[in-house]
């Protein structure tokens, strides 16, 4: 197989220091690396990873507002798998975080979705294995 796996995803946030917070301190994401970066408009490139997931977070100097088109084209959002959606529902209200969309049961998952300081989407999945 020439293509192996997702390596990471890039989010370029309006304020890094509070996407890279609501990751590490909320979804439990680590820093993997910081590197400041001298091209302009990018200043800082940061890895965050969640077991063999990574999200780079892309720090630059004035990023331009995202579409509020609920159905734009571009990527829609990123899916973070959970083990039980009801613990995970309870633990991130109990941090302030509010559902953007309540579970659903799918009939082989549950879906939940919730949204990141920037309003992107993560979408919370349990699988019924």
């Amino acid at each position: 197989m020439i293509f192996k796996r997702v390596d990471h995803v890039e989010i370029v946030p309006r304020d890094p220091h509070v996407t890279i917070g609501f990751f590490v301190n909320i979804l439990g994401f680590k820093i993997k690396s910081r590197t400041k970066v001298d091209m302009a408009p990018m200043q800082e490139v940061i890895f965050l990873e969640l077991g063999d997931t990574v999200v780079e977070i892309i720090s630059t100097q004035t990023p331009e507002q995202k579409s509020e088109a609920a159905w734009q084209v571009g990527y829609r959002a990123i899916a973070l798998e959970v083990d039980d959606m009801t613990k995970a529902v309870n633990y991130l209200k109990a941090k302030g975080i509010p559902l953007a969309v309540e579970p659903v049961d799918l009939g082989d998952s549950y879906r939940a979705e919730i949204r990141d300081p920037d309003g992107l989407i993560i979408e919370l999945r349990q699988w019924k294995r």
